[in-house]
């Protein structure tokens, strides 16, 4: 048998007159993460990276460094559960990367290095220096092409976004397409938001258009909740199935927050949830002869929150106060677990 089959294979048994006949699923991770200032410690040429020096405010050092590596690289090794735990997700998009050599540094991480994670990753136009990148098994997905998407917006210099990840290729025999986001944050107003949000829209709908067939999930850090206008409107995420159709977008991470109350970042005591992972509608359905939406996680285990203090119950962060914590990020982890009938 090989390594793939032996990673994911779910036994589901279903009753049909009268009788249990069972079925065998493919079961495929993908998740998010916002890594808080994944930084190394040598300053970057053109990026206002000098906090994270060893003479900057963060008094950023290699021990620092490589115990944030090791942290991250702990959390990832755990998305997907122990059902996947020998290959983890197919692919995780990543935030708030500095650089390639933070990549490579990560995926070399014990937790992590034998499952040989890959990485999709540009420099963009930052000023600080943070940027997107999609981490993948190429046993699990095996990505064809691949391209940086600017934000486009003439008056919007001070907020510019990220640039917007696209990378499309095969998972369990299907083309599939990633669009990585980190939109701007909520230090710019709406409209800035709003703006990615329709670009991003822009960019669903010229692939779809190519490729019907192709199937489409964006995620990120949005900085916007799922209940915000950049994400109901201008992007057009749906947050119920009913009617939707093949080229839509539905957004499962509503019913999270709305009504489980559930987010992946705190702010004056209260959740947000900004990371989420949104899919096109021809990745729901009951029809799972092919890949098809299952269900979807805020990995949040226990020992990502802080314990004490004035910040007891939020993420456990790296720093904070200017206080090194030895933590993970300030944003929790987002996963969608995805189903394909094998036989």
């Amino acid at each position: 048998m090989t390594r793939l089959k032996l990673t994911i294979i779910l036994l589901i048994a279903a009753c049909t007159l009268g009788y249990a006949q069972e079925k065998r699923f493919a079961l495929y991770c993908v998740a998010f993460y916002n890594m808080e200032n994944l930084f190394d410690t040598i300053h970057d040429e053109g990026r206002n990276d000098y906090d994270f020096l060893p003479s900057g405010s963060y008094k950023w050092n290699t021990l620092k460094y490589q115990s944030k590596l090791k942290n991250l690289s702990k959390v990832i090794s755990r998305l997907g559960g122990d059902k996947l735990q020998a290959m983890g997700p197919a692919a995780i998009g990543l935030a708030e990367v500095e650089n390639s050599k933070v990549l490579d540094d990560l995926v070399r991480q014990d937790a992590i290095k034998e499952r040989g994670y890959q990485y999709i990753h540009y420099e963009g136009q930052d000023l600080r220096g943070i940027d997107c990148a999609l981490l993948y098994n190429p046993m699990l997905f095996q990505p064809v092409e691949s391209s940086l998407v600017p934000y486009v917006h003439p008056d919007d210099t001070t907020y510019k976004t990220r640039g917007f990840l696209v990378v499309s290729g095969y998972m369990a025999g299907e083309r599939v397409t990633f669009i990585v986001n980190h939109w701007p944050s909520r230090a710019a107003t709406s409209p800035a938001r709003e703006r990615a949000a329709t670009q991003v829209r822009a960019i669903k709908d010229s692939l779809m258009v190519a490729d019907p067939a192709n199937k489409i999930i964006i995620m990120g850090d949005l900085n916007d909740d799922p209940v915000n206008k950049s994400v109901t409107e201008c992007l057009g995420a749906k947050h119920e199935t009913k009617g939707l159709a093949a080229t839509d977008l539905y957004n499962p991470w509503w019913k999270t927050f709305v009504k489980q109350g559930i987010g992946t970042l705190m702010y004056n005591g209260a959740w947000n949830l900004f990371d989420q992972i949104i899919i096109s509608g021809n990745l729901v359905g009951k029809d799972r002869s092919t890949l098809k939406f299952y269900k979807n996680e805020v990995f949040n285990p226990d020992y990502m929150f802080q314990k004490e203090g004035k910040y007891k119950g939020y993420p456990l962060r790296t720093t904070a106060g200017g206080v090194w914590l030895n933590g993970y990020s300030d944003h929790l982890p987002t996963q969608v677990f995805l189903i394909k009938q094998i036989d």
